[in-house]
């Protein structure tokens, strides 16, 4: 029986340890390999070409919405599972609108989890009812822009316009015109609820 190579990609050690050995339990899986960070996976999944690669959603640096685009732009065959933690809709709408083939919450029985894995080696996709119902309960916003993250995380932070004018080097009315932009995106009327929805949909890396 050939097995399907598994690559996991989490930034968790205990997490990959634990997953990769219960996955190695399973007679026609096998785990060619772990990468701690999007970054790594980028390096190592051309060479390991696995046959699906599990990866978390929530991680530092580039998230698993953009290490999924990345990834898909590098091995147009990739087959991503994506796993979170998290029930908010953005972050899994933006690793399926790049290509993902599925996902689910982590708190998905093991046995589940196998089969879901051999589900979209075999060509499937699959999502979770449990996500299913987050994204149609709650639409993902569109995406930010890095000078949109900027200023967001300067809004939580507390800083002035001012401020995030000095901070930015950049006109007043250029900071005004770019919170209009981002509040239009975020749904928000004000900072007050920018600040909210940040932390409800985990938008910043704290």
């Amino acid at each position: 029986m050939e097995k399907i190579k598994v690559m996991i990609v989490d930034d968790h050690a205990i997490l990959r340890m634990g997953l990769a050995s219960l996955l190695n339990a399973k007679k026609d899986i096998e785990v060619v390999g772990e990468a701690n960070s999007g970054a790594a996976a980028l390096k190592k999944a051309p060479k390991l070409k696995p046959d699906v690669i599990v990866m978390d959603l929530m991680m530092p640096e580039m998230d698993g919405a953009e290490t999924t685009r990345r990834l898909k732009a590098l091995m147009p065959e990739a087959r991503i599972l994506i796993l979170t933690t998290y029930g908010t809709s953005d972050g899994i709408a933006h690793a399926l609108e790049a290509g993902a083939r599925g996902a689910v919450l982590k708190n998905v029985e093991f046995t589940e989890l196998a089969n879901d894995i051999r589900r979209i080696a075999a060509g499937e996709t699959v999502v979770s009812e449990e996500i299913q119902r987050i994204l149609k309960a709650e639409p993902a916003i569109e995406p930010l822009s890095a000078r949109q993250y900027e200023i967001l995380e300067a809004i939580v932070n507390g800083l002035s316009n001012a401020d995030i004018s000095t901070r930015l080097g950049i006109s007043l009315d250029m900071v005004k015109e770019h919170n209009q932009k981002l509040f239009e995106k975020l749904g928000a009327a004000n900072r007050t609820e920018a600040v909210a929805i940040t932390m409800r949909k985990y938008l910043l890396k704290f």
